[in-house]
C-alpha cells in the first residue's frame, strides 16, 4: 500500500452521552481505540479532517497511523457510526493492530473488464451480489481492495467467494468459518419471459372480452 493516513487525535477524559455532546457542538467526534492486548483510550477527532479522509476508499481498508499526544500508533478503522438523517459522524472505533497477528477487516471488491464480459455483450446483465468481503491476514499482507475479473462470464455463469483470487496471505473469514459459498457476481439473461407471458395474458383478456360481446350479440336477436 502506497497511500499513508494519519489520524490526529487527542485523548479525553470525560465520558457518556452529554460529553459526547458537547464534543460534537465543537466540531469533534468522539472515539475509541482498543486492541493489541491494552487498554481501551477514549479520543476525540476533528470531524472535518475525518470527514475528508473517509471520501477516500482505501481509507477504510488501510493501516493507518493514529497521532495521539505524543505518541504514534498503528490502527484500523474497525467501525463508525453516522447520524441518521444528518451527515455528521457521531463515533468511530479504531483498531490497534500488531505486525505479528492477523486482523479481520472488510475490504471493498473491483471488478474488472465488466464492459468487455462476454455475458453483457451477449445482451446479459452483471448482478454484483456483495461489493465487499471480510479478510484475515497481518498487517503487512493488508490489501486495498480485492479485483474480482468478470471478463470470461458468460450468461448463466457466477464467481462464488471460493473463486476469487486472493493476494497471498489473505483468507476470507466467511469460507473459514464454514459458511456457504455464496455468489459474488453473476450474468443473467434479461426477463423477457415474463413480458411474453403477460402479453400472452393480455391476449386470452381480450379474447374473453370479444367472445363474451358475442355471446350477449347473440342473445339479443
Amino acid at each position: 500500500m502506497s497511500d499513508i493516513f494519519q489520524i490526529n487525535a487527542q485523548p479525553r477524559s470525560d465520558k457518556g452521552k452529554g460529553a459526547s455532546r458537547r464534543l460534537r457542538r465543537q466540531g469533534l467526534v468522539p472515539g475509541i481505540v482498543y486492541g493489541a492486548h491494552r487498554d481501551p483510550e477514549s479520543i476525540s477527532l476533528v470531524h472535518h479532517e475525518l470527514a475528508h479522509q473517509l471520501e477516500t476508499e482505501a481509507f477504510y481498508s488501510h493501516i493507518l497511523n493514529l497521532k495521539l499526544g505524543e505518541k504514534t500508533e498503528k490502527v484500523v478503522l474497525k467501525d463508525m457510526q453516522r447520524h441518521p438523517s444528518k451527515p455528521f459522524i457521531t463515533h468511530v472505533d479504531l483498531f490497534r493492530v500488531s505486525a505479528k497477528e492477523k486482523l479481520r477487516i472488510n475490504v471493498p471488491l473491483h471488478f474488472l473488464h465488466e464492459e468487455s464480459c462476454v455475458g453483457v455483450k451477449a445482451g446479459g446483465v452483471l448482478s454484483r451480489s456483495i461489493t465487499d468481503v471480510e479478510v484475515s491476514c497481518l498487517p503487512a499482507d493488508l490489501p486495498e481492495y480485492i479485483e474480482v475479473d468478470v471478463a470470461s462470464l458468460d450468461i448463466g455463469d457466477s464467481i462464488t467467494l471460493s473463486g476469487v483470487v486472493l493476494p497471498a496471505g489473505v483468507e476470507l473469514t466467511a469460507l473459514s468459518g464454514g459458511a456457504d459459498d455464496i455468489p459474488v457476481v453473476s450474468v443473467h439473461a434479461i426477463q423477457v419471459e415474463r413480458e411474453e407471458g403477460e402479453e400472452a395474458e393480455a391476449g386470452e383478456e381480450i379474447a374473453a372480452v370479444r367472445d363474451k360481446g358475442a355471446a350477449t350479440d347473440s342473445t339479443e336477436e
